[in-house]
């Protein structure tokens, strides 16, 4: 990296969100900009979590950008490796290489509101850019809970998304914490291979079985010959995902039905009235993610696995014991405890107008206008921001969404010429957050009598969007200016708004 280099863009992450962004930056004839990657390949989450079993609870012709359509997905539901080799090609294709940084993550943001840019520090260099894609994510930092004694545990102790393959599961006592997406595929992963495991539940999910089944040569081959079917498949799967909404958003007293085909699956594998009580969770369906496996209930039915109906308290030696009191000696723990998702670190590494980092700006709660834009942060978007998130149907369409946006900020700026910037008006983010949460006040998510990861510190539901994703994409078409201050550099290099 040069020593004084400026772009016009620069991207943070190579993940879905930063590999879409430079996709789109490069059709709206934007070359010269950067992505910057801490890690030393692309991926994102998907190269983080590689944990035994890891694989999309989101089916792979959704799971995938609309402009870079893959006839050859092997499953109906893919593994990890399949959608990080997906994003490698993806990487390819588009010529993106040139563009990424690797090994280059982000130390600090600040607006320089003099020369209208950001300054940027990074592990490999320092540079300059006009606008600042923020694409992190927000399942790239794991969340291990601060567990009195942890540090002192004789054994092995990993987050499921940095998983040791180097360490051997085989005969040891395996604590699985957490009963997430990862932890459902991670224990009939390893419960085959393992002496025992050991499983603290704080709260049972509800399970779907999950109709994973590999996608035959004869469907790969239409697909090639014909890629309209392709899009027609994705077309299908996403319809049926949006007429789903309405039950999560409007009425979730609907839900009540895809609770007993849930129980029912249990009830298939579980025949032991305890372990069933333990497993039936007390809130409505939808509330946290439904999670789908065929595979859980069966694995958590062996003689080698054991559920304690309790979170993680203490740690005592090589001795973990729960809440309520149950102790267990174990030679491992995993944690599967989520990611830093309502405080994420990126915001803590970003410093605004005012001198305010955009952590200190969201301590009341994550806030930006139609999930891109933050008041105090000018040029400066991040991809799946604040209640961008979605609960029942695929994340990428979400994504393509907030690159429409971003294709209209750039058209926006190029429109103003000169230097200029755009920044959030406060209360065009206060106006378009009261709506988002008034819509929210009626969704299972808020009303389902559970605690999610959905929520902030504060209780708010900051993370998910309480709508369809047609509703959304018609939201951030295009650019309003009337929500944003201009800000230029007149020839004094004072900054004024207009």
């Amino acid at each position: 990296m040069a020593e004084h280099e400026h772009v016009r863009v620069a991207v943070v992450g190579s993940g879905f969100g930063g590999l879409g962004a430079a996709v789109r930056l490069r059709r709206e004839g934007v070359t010269d900009f950067v992505v910057l990657e801490r890690a030393d390949s692309v991926g994102g989450t998907w190269r983080d979590n590689s944990y035994p079993g890891c694989a999309c609870d989101v089916p792979s012709h959704l799971y995938s950008f609309s402009f870079a359509p893959n006839p050859d997905w092997p499953r109906t539901f893919s593994g990890q490796e399949h959608i990080r080799a997906y994003l490698e090609h993806v990487t390819d294709v588009f010529r993106l290489r040139p563009h990424i940084r690797l090994n280059s993550e982000v130390k600090r943001m600040t607006w320089d509101g003099e020369k209208l840019r950001w300054d940027i520090e990074t592990a490999s260099g320092s540079l300059s850019a006009d606008l600042v894609v923020s694409a992190t994510g927000p399942l790239s930092d794991p969340r291990i809970p601060d567990i009195p004694g942890l540090d002192s545990f004789p054994g092995k102790v990993f987050h499921s998304a940095r998983w040791d393959h180097d360490y051997d599961l085989r005969g040891k006592r395996v604590a699985m914490v957490g009963t997430g997406a990862s932890a459902i595929q991670i224990v009939p992963a390893i419960q085959p291979l393992a002496r025992s495991v050991t499983l603290f539940q704080r709260t049972p999910p509800w399970v779907m079985p999950r109709m994973d089944r590999a996608i035959s040569g004869a469907e790969r081959l239409l697909h090639r010959q014909l890629p309209f079917t392709t899009q027609v498949r994705r077309g299908l799967l996403w319809g049926v995902r949006e007429l789903q909404v309405q039950a999560f958003t409007k009425r979730p007293n609907e839900l009540g039905a895809v609770e007993q085909l849930a129980k029912r699956n249990m009830a298939r594998a579980i025949k032991d009235p305890a372990l069933r009580a333990k497993l039936t969770p007390d809130y409505r369906i939808g509330c946290k993610r439904i999670l789908l496996s065929s595979t859980y209930y069966p694995a958590l039915a062996q003689p080698n696995v054991d559920v304690v109906a309790s979170g993680l308290s203490r740690v005592e030696g090589s001795k973990l014991v729960a809440a309520d009191g149950t102790g267990a000696e174990v030679d491992a723990i995993v944690f599967g405890t989520g990611f830093h998702v309502t405080d994420m670190p990126i915001a803590d590494r970003v410093v605004g107008a005012d001198g305010r980092t955009l952590a200190e700006a969201w301590k009341g709660g994550m806030e930006a206008l139609r999930g891109a834009s933050a008041a105090g942060f000018p040029n400066w978007m991040t991809i799946i921001g604040p209640n961008t998130g979605l609960g029942n149907s695929s994340m990428i369409l979400m994504i393509e969404s907030q690159l429409n946006y971003l294709a209209d900020f750039v058209r926006q700026l190029d429109v103003l010429g000169g230097r200029a910037a755009l920044d959030a008006r406060p209360a065009a983010v206060a106006a378009w957050n009261h709506r988002v949460q008034e819509r929210m006040k009626r969704t299972v998510w808020s009303t389902g009598g559970c605690t999610s990861w959905y929520l902030d510190a504060n209780g708010r539901n900051s993370t998910i969007w309480p709508g369809t994703t047609t509703e959304f994409r018609r939201a951030t078409r295009r650019v309003d200016l009337a929500e944003y201050e201009v800000l230029r550099v007149p020839a004094h290099a004072e900054v004024t708004a207009v």
